[in-house]
């Protein structure tokens, strides 16, 4: 546990108005909203996205939950979401920082049908295969990953295809994934890059190209991979869509 560098989960918790953050990470929020003044509209948008993405997957009859790179509770957060509309969905929780970890865990004390896990995305066996993974999640029956605003913390030589085809890989057919990553691809984001250079991990954006491999071997769900705030929108997107740096996609493993 780092607090004296900006963490990815706290500089999103202080963008988003959350008050678990220190002045190391409100210093690197408030270089990212000008290096890229659309940013809180589009962590907004992403959150929004992922209640959205949720409410389908559970719509489709899907029961378990495994979020991985999960950040600090933000509500509605997943759980809230899925028992709208299903209230024995089970959700696993996993993040590699310790204070994301522990503020989870108050937040869901008393919850049993969910779990909070302290494992790295970047060694994905150890994730699936933790215990406290496995009193929640049955792999043999349809999971939704989510990996919500995560894979771009993770650079290529982590292997970010091969790490997310070992967690799909662990599902069952009729799980989904459900994914976001942010991107340069509408504009110049150098200097916000520059930014997380001086945090705990480095935002690696990436092209349309590359984050639709993210999904191979998998059906992606109607529109496919789309700017955040165009995916499956539930009423009027947001001023400035156009040039929100998120791709989102839902896709599903057949059998």
């Amino acid at each position: 546990m780092d607090t004296s560098k900006p963490h990815p989960a706290r500089i999103y918790d202080y963008l988003l108005g959350g008050k678990d953050n220190y002045p190391v990470d409100q210093e690197a929020g408030d270089a990212l909203a000008a290096a890229a003044p659309e940013v809180r509209i589009g962590l907004r948008a992403n959150r929004a996205f992922m209640r959205r993405a949720v409410r389908h997957v559970v719509g489709s009859g899907v029961r378990q939950i495994l979020d991985i790179g999960t950040g600090l509770p933000t509500s509605p957060n997943v759980h809230e979401v899925a028992h709208e509309v299903a209230p024995d969905v089970r959700v696993a929780y996993v993040d590699n920082d310790p204070i994301v970890s522990a503020h989870a865990s108050a937040l869901l004390r008393g919850t049993g049908s969910n779990s909070v896990v302290l494992a790295d995305v970047r060694d994905p066996a150890s994730v699936v295969d933790h215990p406290d993974v496995r009193k929640v999640i049955d792999f043999d029956r349809p999971v939704a990953l989510l990996l919500v605003a995560v894979v771009h913390f993770l650079t290529d030589e982590d292997g970010p295809e091969r790490i997310v085809a070992t967690l799909v890989d662990a599902l069952p057919p009729g799980s989904f994934l459900v994914l976001s990553h942010a991107t340069a691809d509408f504009a110049d984001r150098t200097a916000a890059q520059a930014v997380y250079r001086k945090a705990t991990a480095t935002l690696n954006l990436r092209t349309r190209p590359q984050v639709e491999r993210l999904f191979t071997g998998l059906d992606l769900v109607e529109p496919g991979l789309a700017q955040v705030p165009f995916w499956r929108p539930d009423g009027p997107v947001p001023q400035g869509s156009e040039e929100i740096g998120f791709y989102g996609g839902v896709a599903r493993k057949s059998g």
